[in-house]
């Protein structure tokens, strides 16, 4: 088969300008049409609108927040198919040493129960390219799935690598079974860890990796990657990097342009929670700096990007940065806030 490049469409547009978080303009009350076990400690959940009206349009990567009732934001990717309007679907890991969120979710959230959305987001899209190498570890398989799908339908050169604790933890098997070998299901009980770099191979004109697992998968990954092209790798983490060592915190200012306010911002608060008490609305989800929600323009100075999220191109353009956790390498910086 002659591979062509994959052509995806433009996901609609974020909406621009500071919005309070309780208040943001894609925020809206769906309610689970159906829950259904998707592997081992896994749930499958089928969200709809109450009037069964069509949901927003998303791309392959996407997630969504879910604003629980017991306070916390957790986002989850989207893993149904982008052209059903009428639904959106997520799948979640009952994770139980987490703050909760998960456990909320396999508890409380029943079929017909109501449950604060907002999003789309995608801050993981799929690039065109010749080849695809997809990489995936665990409940991360529900990012990939549709780009997997999506790349399938366009004709494009791919690859799945895939592996879990055991095959029954491995969500959505029967959907990839179509695809025969093109997919490597690699569960850890029967294969050890992962091979990347058997799989990612060396350097490959026209292709490019995307990865979305935990932590140790995600370096190795990069590690695999380190001698490809600058922009050939794409991942999608569930938790923030930890820092080898943290950069020293001191005090800066920060000058909102569009609210005409300037602010201290001292060592031990971020520069989100002194916008947030100072009263100027601005939109935020995870505070881990993983979910970009809070990214934002710079109009002068220096972001100390200490987020997980940015790749080295964006950091070193220092056009934007996310305001949840990441820091001024300087006195003052200047924000489009």
């Amino acid at each position: 088969m002659t591979s062509q490049p994959l052509q995806i469409p433009h996901a609609p547009p974020v909406p621009e300008g500071p919005q309070a978080a309780s208040a943001a303009p894609d925020e809206t009350t769906l309610v689970v049409g159906t829950r259904a076990r998707a592997a081992d400690g896994v749930v499958s959940l089928v969200l709809r609108r109450p009037d069964g009206g069509p949901l927003p349009a998303w791309t392959p990567g996407a997630h969504i927040d879910l604003l629980l009732e017991n306070g916390t934001i957790r986002q989850y990717s989207l893993c149904g198919k982008p052209a059903d309007r009428s639904a959106w679907r997520i799948a979640v890991l009952r994770e139980p040493n987490g703050r909760g969120g998960s456990a909320h979710i396999h508890d409380r959230l029943a079929e017909g129960a109501a449950v604060r959305v907002r999003g789309p987001r995608n801050n993981f899209r799929l690039r065109p390219a010749d080849h695809h190498l997809f990489i995936a570890g665990g409940v991360g398989i529900t990012a990939i799935l549709p780009m997997v799908e999506a790349a399938d339908a366009a004709g494009t050169d791919w690859r799945l690598l895939y592996g879990g604790r055991t095959r029954g933890s491995m969500a959505f098997l029967d959907r990839l079974a179509p695809y025969g070998d093109r997919v490597l299901l690699r569960p850890q009980d029967e294969y050890g860890l992962l091979d990347l770099a058997a799989f990612i191979g060396p350097p490959r004109a026209g292709t490019l990796v995307h990865a979305c697992g935990p932590e140790p998968m995600l370096r190795a990954a990069r590690e695999q990657c380190a001698g490809w092209p600058s922009g050939t790798l794409g991942i999608e983490r569930f938790a923030p990097v930890q820092p080898v060592e943290a950069a020293p915190a001191g005090a800066f200012e920060v000058v909102l342009t569009r609210s005409g306010r300037t602010l201290t911002v001292p060592p031990d608060r971020s520069i989100l929670e002194v916008v947030e008490e100072a009263g100027v609305p601005v939109l935020f989800s995870c505070r881990e700096g993983t979910c970009g929600t809070c990214e934002t323009d710079v109009v002068e100075g220096t972001p100390d990007h200490r987020d997980s999220l940015l790749d080295d191109d964006e950091r070193a353009a220092g056009s934007t940065m996310l305001i949840c956790v990441s820091r001024a390498c300087g006195p003052r910086l200047m924000l489009d806030l």
